[in-house]
């Protein structure tokens, strides 16, 4: 296997498109061309990780968090970053990054949380805007199963717990060829009228390129009529935190005691407990203050995230219990769900799961 080929195996399972606009992933050093002897899959990518990597003759890193955040412009081994990048080159290893692809992805970072804490029923907290493009495009009756088929296919018309989604209305198609045209149906220069039918189905944007490629090889026509919209509708599956319920409702202590047991935190930092049981609980893995007022809008008992500060601990004004539960706690099972589902995908190759603690905070 190369990388490139790695790389595709992930941008099928976590897209690009499924990552913030501010985020950097994807293959950060290296060559696509290059053959992987190994891949080891770790939180962050230290100087101790590459070392674990040249150890076990592992020629990629794929991490969860970027080693490359911000533009480098020198390269000197100034600081941590720079070491990284040039003891990875100097050692012709590759580094991929995933990051906000897993952040957004429907079984990704918080759906490992909802299910380290036994959150039930959960939905997500944000959903991704600008993800969902429609496409409409007009066909001969005969031919409306063929490119469904086709656009199924390509995964257009995947709606949450539904597949195959569509709707088809039947119209009449005209159109009036020039002389070095080529039509299906007539000949050159004839006014045509026949019976077409509109197909209509909605589709996540990364399926973009497949989508068209599905039409352009399926459909009869010389030229094929068909228009694509992006749509204002939010993607409930794909977003930001996710929100559900406990098993059972507890109260704040017994709570906290849970979550400090279920995620392994040495010290759990909360704001003034509200006079309520906690039932509704909402989750979002890494720095997650931004959320805090859609997990009040949404009604949760308690928002469990990381690198709170001093001041946003006031905002769950005695309703909402804001639990900071550290970065690395919050996140750290995520290299696990990376290697289950790499070993499931390609049994046979080898994929390493780091032992090195990246964790960068300690407890006194």
């Amino acid at each position: 296997m190369i990388v490139k080929e790695l790389l595709n195996i992930l941008e099928k399972w976590a897209p690009t498109a499924y990552a913030e606009d501010f985020d950097n992933v994807g293959l950060l050093i290296g060559g696509k061309d290059t053959k992987c002897s190994g891949v080891i899959i770790t939180l962050d990518c230290t100087e101790d990780v590459v070392e674990e990597a040249i150890e076990k003759n592992c020629n990629v890193i794929l991490c969860f968090h970027p080693i490359i955040f911000s533009g480098l412009k020198k390269i000197t081994g100034s600081n941590y970053v720079e070491r990284v990048a040039i003891k990875a080159i100097e050692n012709k290893i590759s580094v991929i990054s995933l990051h906000t692809r897993l952040d957004n992805h429907p079984e990704g970072v918080n759906k490992v949380l909802c299910e380290r804490l036994k959150i039930r029923n959960s939905q997500v907290l944000i959903a991704k805007k600008d993800n969902l493009k429609k496409l409409v495009v007009y066909t001969p009756e005969i031919h409306t199963e063929k490119i469904l088929d086709a656009l199924h296919k390509a995964g257009a018309g995947n709606l949450a717990n539904y597949t195959e989604c569509s709707f088809v209305l039947e119209g009449t198609g005209r159109f009036l060829g020039m002389e070095k045209s080529n039509p299906h149906h007539g000949k050159p220069s004839e006014k045509i009228s026949l019976k077409e039918v509109q197909i209509n189905v909605v589709f996540e944007s990364h399926l973009f390129q497949d989508v068209q490629k599905a039409i352009r090889e399926t459909h009869p026509y010389e030229t094929v009529a068909y228009e694509i919209y992006s749509l204002m509708n939010s993607f409930s599956e794909v977003g930001m935190g996710r929100i559900g319920y406990l098993e059972r409702e507890m109260d704040f202590s017994n709570f906290l005691k849970f979550v400090k047991i279920q995620l392994n935190s040495e010290a759990i930092r909360y704001s003034p407990p509200p006079n309520k049981k906690i039932k509704k609980v909402a989750v979002l893995g890494g720095s997650g203050s931004f959320a805090i007022n859609d997990a009040i809008n949404q009604g949760a008992d308690a928002f469990i995230t990381a690198d709170l500060k001093y001041h946003q601990f006031y905002q769950g004004e005695n309703n909402l219990l804001l639990v900071d539960v550290g970065h690395y706690e919050s996140e750290q099972y995520i290299k696990n769900l990376i290697f289950d589902y790499l070993t499931k995908k390609l049994p046979s190759f080898a994929f390493v799961l780091s032992r090195t603690n990246t964790n960068p905070v300690n407890y006194f």
